[in-house]
């Protein structure tokens, strides 16, 4: 049992600022809207997956209870972006934090210091092992976001492309088009296979869900992931990965950080039965035919991995049990 007190959760967005004149502040959220589709960043659907798995278990908490209201046996659990979701609180309720307050550690290297942290969470190991010399064992965990596995699930319509190419390369964007996304594009062409690529950051989940219904497997390509939301999702669906994974962070930031070479993976919640990897492109031209003899009869089983891994019952579950050990 959790002892008495609210849970408060906080996922709190720093407000707009004036940019280019007074005012504008209050008109570039409404423009946005009206250009762009509209789409929830990762972040927020970490908050929001939270939420819906207490609600699942019947846990009772509060969003974004003001911080002067707090009481002492209030437990508190920050989850944003930015040092923003930190402002204003001068409490002594240990809090449980995380997932993505900074990018690297060495941005806020006195984080638990300012503040009362006695958890920061990172969805995966390889994403831990980077906070743990900065913050210490004994406050980083690992906490996986939940799938709403309800939301992605199969849906019974005739699958007519071969593949959903998923790109989210952000560094060495050219270099990797040369090297790796378009040689993949050529040789499904080649071999007769139908694709659509998907980029990230420039569609809805709507349309994302609606391509996954129609696709019998996915290349999901991405330079490193601390869990693959996106990912995870398709494999909720039962859609069959095959993963580029160079087991690096290529961030060029890493320089900066003092931290050239970084363990990492673009898909921490994987094995064998959710799809394959490769490293390149003549690894992926090597495991291919496999992978897609394994698609056809039915070998993987991505949804079954997720339903025994990353449902939103248990990572609520999970982060109740990381509040219990704080509180």
């Amino acid at each position: 049992m959790i002892s008495e007190g609210q849970i408060c959760l906080y996922y709190r967005e720093e407000p707009e600022k004036d940019r280019f004149f007074k005012g504008d502040r209050f008109i570039r959220p409404m423009v946005r809207k009206l250009i762009r589709k509209k789409r929830i960043s990762g972040i927020k659907k970490v908050f929001l997956n939270l939420c819906k798995g207490f609600d699942l278990l019947k846990v009772n908490y509060i969003v974004n209870k003001p911080f002067s209201k707090l009481k002492p046996q209030d437990k508190v659990v920050i989850l944003g972006r930015g040092r923003y979701a930190l402002e204003g609180y001068h409490y002594s309720n240990p809090i449980v934090a995380g997932i993505s307050l900074m990018t690297h550690p060495s941005e806020w290297p006195n984080l638990c210091t300012e503040y009362p942290i006695a958890k920061y969470l990172q969805h995966s190991e390889w994403a831990n092992n980077v906070y743990i010399p900065y913050y210490g064992a004994e406050i980083c965990e690992t906490w996986p976001t939940g799938i709403d596995t309800e939301k992605w699930k199969p849906a019974a319509t005739k699958k007519n492309i071969d593949f959903l190419i998923y790109n989210k390369i952000y560094w060495e964007v050219d270099h990797t088009a040369k090297t790796l996304v378009n040689p993949i594009f050529n040789y499904l062409s080649s071999n007769g296979y139908s694709f659509v690529e998907i980029k990230y950051g420039h569609y809805t989940e709507k349309d994302y869900h609606h391509l996954l219904t129609r696709c019998k497997a996915m290349i999901f390509l991405a330079g490193h992931e601390s869990q693959g939301i996106a990912c995870c999702e398709a494999m909720s669906m039962d859609v069959p990965i095959l993963a580029w994974d160079i087991k690096l962070c290529m961030d060029p930031e890493r320089f900066k950080w003092g931290q050239p070479v970084i363990p990492a993976t673009s898909v921490p919640f994987f094995d064998h039965t959710c799809g394959d990897r490769f490293k390149d492109i003549e690894t992926f031209k090597g495991i291919f035919d496999l992978f897609q003899s394994n698609v056809l009869s039915g070998y993987y089983k991505p949804r079954d991995y997720i339903l025994e891994n990353l449902t939103l019952k248990k990572s609520a579950e999970r982060m109740l049990e990381i509040i219990k050990s704080v509180y």
